[in-house]
């Protein structure tokens, strides 16, 4: 059975790194999250405003995965990814300093455009990993950025109930520099990629996507469990805060440490892919997430029953991002970066708009039209995956 040679394997502690790596920077994303009403007072906007930060945050990033995350099939990782670092640094440290809401709302934006380091790593580990064990180790990795969102909402809640919101940004500059030189020494030596010229390499994120029958319905049902994802953590922030709970910032980021309990328990969720069992675990993936939201609204005003319903939510939705990642890097060896392009894009974007609805949704019905909107987004994702099954099947047992 053929192996990577020994310099390029995806050892254990190149996988932990990798998934270290990710979960920094996708959690640079999401330190606004918990401090929306934090951040609003402090500069002086209604906090339904404030809440733009976040969908600001996730454009920009969707932005920069299509304009940079493609340059992985063809530029020499080993230089890009710590330059995206230390490009994510400098920004982190403009949010750090921005006097006010608009200057915020750009430095968040270039938060956003710079931090894809995850997002060059997941498709590199799966490059680096063996065939028949690519799902467990981007189960790693992908896990690793699930982790960063979740500790990132915990630890931004606690530092700026202790320094302040600018400090969170300060040390996030300062941890993503260091990972940046760690990096540059650990990623292996990688052979040359034929150039492909830039405009002609970012129109061929969507030619990939389309000679590929099960990436678009992948990309349709991943989207829309991230869409949940991302309006229930958003407007989680306006329950809690809101009586009975009437949580601080540091009360409200605790409650992502129940998240990180799920994400821990899905981190293995590749696994099921690599024993052909990736269409089942989907189906079943979105139905634990359906089922989520439901609880979540059962659990309205019980603190403890929410932290069942945030382990429960975040192991359907990583479950459910790690097998159609997965999939993806299945279809093809030398576009994986694309292909991940696509993929990061289109959760994004349902991200983004995940968060905007938030704000509008609380105020017009609260925790209810929260639910019912969410219950909407699982159940298109249910439809997609259900009439898709044959072509994401064609694709479960490739290596």
């Amino acid at each position: 059975m053929k192996t990577t040679a020994p310099d390029r394997r995806m050892t254990p502690a190149r996988t932990l790194l990798f998934a270290t790596a990710a979960g920094m920077a996708v959690g640079n994303l999401y330190w606004a999250q918990p401090l929306i009403e934090v951040i609003a007072a402090a500069l002086r906007v209604p906090p339904s405003s404030a809440a733009v930060l976040v969908t600001v945050t996730q454009v920009g990033y969707a932005l920069g995965i299509f304009l940079v995350v493609p340059l992985g099939d063809v530029l020499d990782r080993r230089k890009l990814v710590p330059l995206v670092l230390v490009l994510s640094a400098a920004a982190l440290l403009g949010a750090a300093l921005a006097p006010t809401f608009a200057a915020l709302l750009v430095a968040l934006g270039g938060v956003g455009l710079t931090t894809v380091g995850a997002q060059l790593l997941t498709p590199l580990a799966g490059e680096l990993a063996e065939p028949w064990r690519r799902g467990r180790v981007v189960g790693a990795v992908a896990s690793g950025a699930l982790i960063g969102i979740l500790l990132s909402r915990a630890i931004s809640g606690l530092v700026a109930d202790l320094l302040g919101w600018q400090a969170i940004y300060v040390l996030a500059a300062a941890v993503t520099l260091v990972l940046a030189a760690v990096l540059r020494a650990a990623i292996p030596p990688l052979e040359p990629r034929e150039p492909v010229p830039y405009p002609r390499l970012l129109a061929s994120v969507f030619g990939t996507v389309v000679r590929h029958r099960a990436a678009l319905p992948t990309l349709l049902v991943c989207a829309a469990g991230f869409a949940v994802f991302s309006l229930f953590w958003t407007a989680l922030t306006y329950l809690l805060t809101a009586p009975p709970f009437g949580y601080s910032a540091g009360g409200i980021g605790l409650l992502g440490l129940a998240g990180l309990a799920g994400a821990v328990a899905a981190r293995r969720a590749g696994a099921l892919h690599d024993r052909g069992w990736s269409v089942p675990a989907t189906g079943a993936a979105l139905a634990l997430l359906a089922l989520s939201l439901v609880g979540a609204w059962l659990a309205r005003e019980s603190i403890v029953a929410l932290v069942v319903v945030v382990v429960v939510l975040d192991v359907a939705a990583q479950a459910n991002l790690v097998l159609g990642q997965t999939r993806l890097f299945a279809l093809s060896g030398t576009a994986r970066s694309r292909l991940n392009t696509a993929f990061v894009v289109c959760n994004f974007l349902g991200g983004a708009a995940g968060s905007a609805l938030a704000g509008p949704l609380w105020t017009a019905g609260g925790w209810t039209a929260v639910v019912r909107a969410a219950l909407v987004l699982a159940g298109v994702g249910g439809v997609v995956w259900g009439f898709s099954r044959g072509r994401l099947a064609e694709v479960a047992h490739a290596g």
